[in-house]
């Protein structure tokens, strides 16, 4: 998964956070985020990914209401920059001190969500990579499940880690320990997508955990950045790679179907492919017709339009550049969960504005980001983070405006 993880960082996990909720304060107090009522393995399986730390994250209560999302897959744990065998996010911050994601944690908890959390990805340096053996990789990971009360993990090996047989071996063997030690966990691993399924070091991975006795809920994999000419390519790609699982592990294709899972990419990918709402609803529509595992996507940061919509014929980290309504590409998510999505009805009366304000008049379907300034009942208003449908003056719980004064 390269989506541009390293590409567009930024001190924004404050605007996932919900200060107002009881939760937060209780995470900030003990250090570790509230205990939560686990879901359903439909849920963590529908979990799109969301970086917490980088790619100007948004809000994920507001996901949540507008959607009806109730699973985050976070992303990324990795080795320390610095080298080392105890868990980062990003490879940066240490988990043992974490309390920005386990805040965000919190609150996903406390509107009666959950989150997953993913080890690896594009580019970083692995546990797999810096950890003696599997056993110590495996503890490592412990940390992070202790630390966090998960109910569902993600292994995403692929490169540089993917290519480096002894790290696959310690990741795969770790997966297996977590798997045994933590019951009911829910185990996912992801990997390159190819033509054929997946390459040379997917197959190799494949191998790896078939010679360790090691099965997942699923394997899922990414068609996407490897020459994907449309729908069309990704949808042969998921039947070809429940070939190689059928000849891997002695399957049938149903019981192939039931351990795979994809995960796209919105909107237009690293090298230039475009996957569109038609595109995810054409895949949901082949994932669920064969009872496939896992269906996800990357990511949360990016599902909202850009500007110019297109962004100029270049991808971004936070934003899809196709046309778009905010939170689309979640709601496949939703509906693979099993869920019907919420549906919003555009306000039909505008609020008052008042006096001769500069700023543009508040709209209640609009999305606003922090520092964007409206004009509502005579004041101008600026926003502190992202919001929308909250009424400037109001005395909510999120209090996202701040009065700058009468025009």
């Amino acid at each position: 998964m390269k989506r541009f993880r390293a590409l567009l960082c930024g001190a924004a996990t404050a605007a996932l956070a919900t200060a107002g909720l009881a939760a937060f304060a209780a995470q900030q107090a003990s250090g570790a985020p509230a205990g939560a009522t686990a879901l359903s393995d439909r849920w963590y399986a529908a979990a799109p990914y969301l970086m917490p730390h980088d790619n100007n994250p948004p809000d994920a209560g507001a996901i949540m209401d507008a959607t009806g999302l109730k699973a985050f897959q976070l992303a990324f744990i990795l080795a320390p920059d610095g080298g080392g065998c105890s868990p980062t996010w990003d490879g940066t911050s240490p988990v043992s001190s974490d309390t920005a994601v386990g805040s965000v944690i919190s609150a996903i908890r406390a509107k009666g969500g959950d989150v997953s959390v993913s080890i690896g990805g594009y580019g970083g340096t692995k546990l797999g990579q810096t950890c003696s053996d599997a056993a110590s990789t495996a503890a490592a990971y412990q940390q992070v499940i202790t630390k966090y009360q998960l109910k569902a993990i993600d292994f995403d090996l692929e490169e540089p880690e993917y290519e480096n047989t002894a790290a696959i071996a310690r990741e795969i063997g770790a997966a297996k320990i977590l798997q045994q030690n933590n019951p009911g966990l829910y185990v996912s691993v992801t990997t390159a997508g190819t033509a054929d399924g997946t390459g040379w070091f997917g197959k190799q991975m494949l191998n790896e955990a078939k010679a360790q006795g090691f099965t997942p809920n699923n394997f899922s994999i990414m068609p996407f950045d490897g020459g994907f000419n449309g729908v069309a390519a990704q949808t042969s790609a998921l039947t070809n790679f429940n070939t190689v699982l059928q000849s891997t592990f002695g399957w049938d294709a149903a019981t192939a179907y039931a351990h795979e899972g994809f995960s796209g990419m919105n909107g237009r990918s690293d090298t230039g492919e475009y996957f569109t709402q038609a595109d995810f609803q054409t895949v949901l529509d082949f994932a669920t017709s064969h009872h496939m595992d896992r269906f996800t996507f990357w990511s949360l940061n990016r599902d909202r339009q850009c500007t110019p919509p297109d962004n100029n014929g270049k991808t971004s980290g936070t934003c899809s550049s196709v046309a778009q309504s905010d939170w689309d590409f979640a709601k496949f998510s939703v509906k693979f969960a099993g869920v019907t999505p919420p549906t919003t009805t555009p306000p039909t009366t505008p609020p008052p504005t008042g006096g001769d304000c500069a700023a543009g008049a508040w709209n209640s379907g609009a999305v606003y980001t922090g520092g964007d300034t409206v004009s509502y009942g005579g004041h101008t208003w600026k926003a502190k983070w992202w919001t929308q449908n909250e009424t400037p003056g109001s005395t909510g719980e999120w209090g996202v405006w701040e009065d700058l004064g009468a025009c």
